[in-house]
């Protein structure tokens, strides 16, 4: 199967297995779905994509490599645009896990939003729905697989000294699954 291997960073993708299809976005929800959907647009053979990264867990207890089930577009005013009569997603599901991680483009590092996103998920990043959208409008399936860095607070600013751990573990996942 072709896979290609979606990341937002060098450094979140630096130990991914040779041989593997490997796309780095860049930070952010366009970003991600510009890359992605640039490649999947090129490349007709791909047959899946997964995205590997680091998140924030939202909710005590969540570490190391978790899969996701479901991914939200928490920065978007869902619930507004919807008053109006327009029919948009916030939510796509990508898999069987009850594991929800919430993209946004804010950096979370604040307990008081982290608390707030906690009662709608269980992780946060700053792609995964990007990711998610881009393959599903181009018909490709999607696995969401996130290795927990930080708990979405001020030690979310120790991102550059702990992402190695992440990438190893991530690349580790993709060696026994893809």
């Amino acid at each position: 199967m072709s896979v290609l291997v979606v990341s937002a960073t060098k450094a979140e993708a630096a130990h991914v297995p040779s041989g593997l299809k490997v796309v780095i976005t860049g930070i952010g929800k366009v970003a991600a779905a510009s890359a992605v959907s640039r490649v999947l647009t090129a490349d007709r053979t791909i047959q899946q994509v997964v995205n590997i990264g680091s998140c924030g867990a939202l909710r005590d207890g969540h570490t190391g490599l978790i899969e996701v089930g479901t991914v939200l577009n928490h920065d978007f005013s869902a619930a507004a645009i919807r008053s109006l009569g327009y029919d948009v997603e916030d939510g796509l599901e990508v898999g069987d896990s009850e594991i929800v991680c919430a993209t946004g483009d804010m950096f979370v590092t604040d307990t008081v939003v982290r608390a707030e996103l906690a009662q709608r998920a269980h992780l946060v990043d700053m792609e995964a729905f990007a990711v998610a959208w881009a393959a599903r409008e181009a018909g490709v399936p999607a696995r969401i697989v996130k290795h927990v860095s930080d708990n979405a607070d001020e030690t979310a600013f120790d991102w550059a000294n702990v992402v190695d751990r992440s990438a190893r573990d991530l690349a580790d996942w993709l060696a026994a699954n893809v």
